[in-house]
């Protein structure tokens, strides 16, 4: 089988599974689940294919690897595979009648946010495809600024863990916190850092991909396209429920950038934290 036919083939029965999944347990955070570990199998399909001789292709899969393995933990230790399921979904079930989130469900959830995990997964394809050029300076820049960026969202996530652990322990001691969304840190610069290097990581891997075809003109390039559309309208849903609990929260939409780091509009004092999540 050529590797487009297995990658083809694993995306399927991630579907079933994460479908079935959702309809026995009724929890719509299956795909979430698989979110950081279907993309690392796709990548050393191709990889594989390449006998594991193809310096690219390995620097790409081992990136990824390093991508799904930091995303795994940080969903682990929220209790993403104990049957924690995203806050979003509950409130947006709520919002549609039964046969309508289902819908939802299957065509968005599970055969959408599947199909952009193949795309994103295929400017491995477009390497696989051109395994004859070597790997260069080039290939190792994108791959260090890669790994940058892997530390910036790790950095992010444990930010916000931190804070998030911090209100926690406020509100179990009976206390009221004194901020409710943070905004220190990484979050000073970003509403969404985390975001911000997510789909950065994602735009140097096609960038990687192009490389070896000498242009930055491929079809690949709808993956992270699609991801970075799927990425604003989550953030504009994540937005709108912390609006609705936070009315606060509009002053830091206006002070700060929604997604791509850069100065707050205003000065923020270092007492005031807040945090979209």
């Amino acid at each position: 089988m050529k590797p487009m036919v297995v990658v083809l083939f694993v995306a399927g029965a991630a579907c079933a599974f994460a479908w079935i999944a959702s309809l026995i347990t009724h929890d719509t955070s299956w795909v979430d689940r698989l979110w950081s570990i279907v993309p690392v199998v796709y990548l050393w399909v191709f990889a594989a294919y390449a006998h594991l001789h193809n310096a690219r292709l390995d620097v790409m899969a081992v990136l990824v690897t390093v991508w799904g393995v930091r995303l795994t933990f940080n969903l682990a230790r929220k209790g993403g595979y104990t049957g924690v399921e995203d806050y979003r979904w509950p409130i947006l079930r709520d919002r549609m009648p039964r046969w309508q989130f289902q819908l939802f469900n299957f065509f968005f959830v599970v055969i959408y946010q599947n199909v952009i995990l193949i795309l994103i997964a295929l400017p491995a394809l477009t390497a696989y495809d051109h395994r004859s050029t070597a790997f260069g300076y080039l290939d190792l820049l994108l791959a260090i600024v890669f790994l940058a960026c892997t530390a910036g969202e790790t950095v992010a996530d444990q930010q916000q863990w931190n804070f998030q652990s911090t209100k926690a322990a406020e509100k179990a001691a009976g206390r009221t916190p004194s901020s409710q969304f943070l905004q220190s840190g990484l979050f000073r610069f970003s509403r969404h850092p985390n975001f911000f290097f997510e789909l950065a990581q994602w735009w140097l891997l096609f960038l990687i991909g192009a490389v070896a075809t000498g242009s930055v003109l491929q079809w690949t390039v709808i993956g992270a396209v699609l991801l970075t559309l799927l990425f604003v309208g989550s953030t504009r849903f994540t937005e709108s429920i912390t609006l609705s609990r936070y009315p606060e929260y509009e002053v830091y939409q206006r002070q700060t950038s929604a997604v791509v780091p850069w100065f707050p509009r205003k000065h923020l004092a270092p007492a005031e934290n807040f945090n979209t999540n």
